[in-house]
């Protein structure tokens, strides 16, 4: 089978980006740039669901970020990629990730491989917001994962190549050991670019911090100021944390999920996070058996379903589906275990806040705190991989409640423990569906932005502006008043199609590159309106879709059967009375459905999207 023919070579999809959306620069008077530029604190979370923290509304103890929610801004609405890879490649390029290597999360193994936008790192048609702010005189650090390029893949993907002056990096997605457990030939971790191997006392997150601050003071003399990215692995799996933590939250999550998910949509209604009336989704219905493929599943006379064509144009195939109980129906060795994961992913959190408050108190000790801009948000979704693939977990689960087993789990050890799609369902309370997926659990993130100086104290809650991560991009380098390239790449016409393939790309040191297509959010920070975006709020991964209508009202979404609709429809929500994604009205708004995915054809036509012939999330 060849590839559906969706994309055109990038030198055509590129014009489209620089005709609709042009150079980005701060409108006049946003940045007001003080005598002293700010610095910039970039803290990312991992797989951290948007009801997590006490700010929004989690039972988890995290007293540090609800005190910076306190001095600052809550930003209700953000949005990432479905996955971790792809927000990163946003974040450090300002444009979609498609544009810029990570089409998908590392290099597809279909079709799409070897495909332009599809290498799987942060290729050279990339900006990188690091580099740019080097440029612009200041000292660029990072600490933590990485993810967007590996040393095996040559040089030029460590983070020291994209503009970090200093870093100490996870190459991969996703550690083996958060206590550095490695083989001795791993080539997992780099300092400054070169392989290195994490050392004794090492555990994730407190090791980045100490690490963070080791380069903070390293140039604290000279005047300049910092952008420091604190790319921290926790809550990833595998689930481990040291004492305290470890023991902190024993008994915690015993009345199992819906007690908890519940809990928490009380208090984010208290805090005004939730309308009161907000009806919240309430997970997937159970399924205590895998529902099977289709028969042609798995064979060369398979016709998947897509997000282009479904049941109408003969495309009915699809994968199995998967087994999600309730919590009642668990035996009582599968509920001591799960409480147990739980608890064990609530002592990351919690000590992922008491690292972030450490960098706080350092900023406060060395006078920097009121001088610095400090941002908070995940990378994506809660992470809901099935325990054993989409099977019964109950042998696992019951294996793991044995108590050789249960007494180690969380502690330094190879086995890998994740918590699970249901304890991941309340990670996302109140929306639909967690990481992976294009409902807004899936690409929903808390998002906290504390100013220099508390400029405009006093959390705002703010329901009505979407944002993204691009826009992360654009704040930083309005923040620092410093404009991104904006010189018109000069033609490169491919023979054998006639087309630019530098048409959209602008001129930075010698590379012709991709321009930024966020917006600043700093207007939307001083309470005005937030300017018009650069491309369409719409994404895809992994055959996955979602599109927004431009005045925010609709989003529509696909996802492939069995988790979306069998006949492969796309699905429509109003999220002015339902964000949650609770209702499917598609059928009633058959037009503003035709309209909405012409708008995403026309997005994947812009950065170059392939749609593949069987889409499937990364699980």
């Amino acid at each position: 089978m060849t590839p559906i023919p969706h994309r055109l070579a990038l030198a055509a999809v590129a014009a489209t980006l620089l005709a609709s959306c042009g150079p980005v620069r701060a409108p006049v008077g946003e940045t007001a740039v003080a005598a002293r530029r700010p610095n910039i604190l970039y803290i990312m979370a991992d797989d951290l669901g948007y009801s997590d923290i006490g700010a929004f509304g989690g039972e988890i103890e995290t007293p540090n970020l609800d005190a910076l929610a306190r001095e600052g801004r809550l930003l209700t609405n953000h949005h990432t990629g479905t996955v971790c890879a792809i927000t990163r490649a946003m974040l450090i390029s300002g444009t979609d990730h498609h544009l810029v290597g990570e089409g998908t999360m590392g290099e597809p193994r279909d079709e799409r491989k070897g495909l332009p936008g599809y290498e799987g790192y942060l290729n050279e048609s990339a900006l990188s917001v690091a580099q740019l702010l080097q440029d612009g005189g200041y000292h660029t650090y990072m600490a933590g994962k990485w993810h967007i390029g590996s040393g095996r893949e040559g040089k030029g993907k460590t983070p020291d190549a994209w503009g970090f002056e200093r870093s100490y990096a996870l190459l991969p997605g996703a550690a083996r050991n958060h206590f550095g457990g490695e083989a001795p030939d791993a080539k997992n971790y780099t300092e400054d670019g070169r392989f290195v191997q994490p050392g004794p006392g090492f555990y994730s997150t407190d090791f980045y911090t100490r690490k963070l601050i080791e380069y903070i003071d390293s140039k604290r003399g000279d005047g300049k100021p910092f952008f420091a990215y604190a790319a921290y692995t926790s809550p990833h799996w595998p689930l481990q944390v040291p004492e305290p933590w470890l023991s902190k939250y024993k008994g915690r999550y015993d009345a199992g999920y819906d007690a908890v998910r519940l809990a928490r949509i009380e208090r984010m209604k208290k805090l005004g996070i939730l309308p009161a009336g907000f009806q919240p989704y309430a997970g997937l219905p159970e399924t205590l058996t895998r529902s099977p493929a289709t028969p042609n599943s798995g064979t060369p006379q398979a016709k998947y379903v897509n997000a282009i064509n479904g049941a109408p144009q003969g495309y009915v195939d699809h994968g199995p589906g998967r087994v999600a109980k309730r919590w009642s129906s668990l035996t009582p060795l599968e509920k001591k275990a799960q409480a147990r994961y739980m608890e064990i992913y609530a002592g990351m959190v919690d000590n992922l806040d008491h690292n972030i408050g450490l960098l706080i108190r350092h900023l406060k000790e060395i006078g920097e705190y009121d001088n610095t801009f400090i941002m908070f948000q995940s990378d994506n979704g809660a992470e809901g991989w099935p325990v054993d693939g989409g099977a019964d977990p109950k042998a696992t689960d019951e294996a793991n409640a044995a108590p050789e087993v249960f007494a180690k789990l969380g502690t330094d050890q190879v086995k890998r423990i994740q918590y699970g799609l249901r304890w991941a369902e309340v990670s996302a309370a109140p929306f639909r569906n967690v990481k992976g997926s294009a409902h807004e659990g899936g690409v929903s993130t808390p998002l906290i932005v504390r100013q220099p100086g508390g400029r405009g104290q006093g959390a705002n809650v703010d329901v009505k502006d979407a944002t993204y991560v691009t826009d992360n991009t654009a704040t930083f380098l309005a923040l620092a008043g410093i404009t991104p390239p904006n010189q018109p790449a000069p033609a490169d016409i491919d023979p054998a199609t006639g087309r630019d393939r530098n048409a959209g790309k602008v001129v930075y040191k010698g590379r012709n590159v991709y321009p930024v297509t966020g917006t600043s959010l700093l207007p939307l920070l001083a309470g005005s309106q937030a300017a018009p975006r650069g491309l369409p709020l719409a994404d895809e991964s992994y055959g996955r879709g979602y599109v927004f209508s431009t005045d925010g009202r609709w989003k529509a979404v696909w996802m492939e059967p069995p988790q979306g609709p069998v006949d492969g429809h796309w699905q429509l929500f109003d999220l002015r009375t339902d964000r949650a994604e609770n209702h499917d009205v598609s059928a009633q708004h058959p037009k503003v459905v035709a309209g909405l995915v012409a708008q995403w054809k026309r997005y994947m036509t812009a950065v170059g999207g392939v749609e593949p012939l069987r889409p499937a999330g990364f699980y």
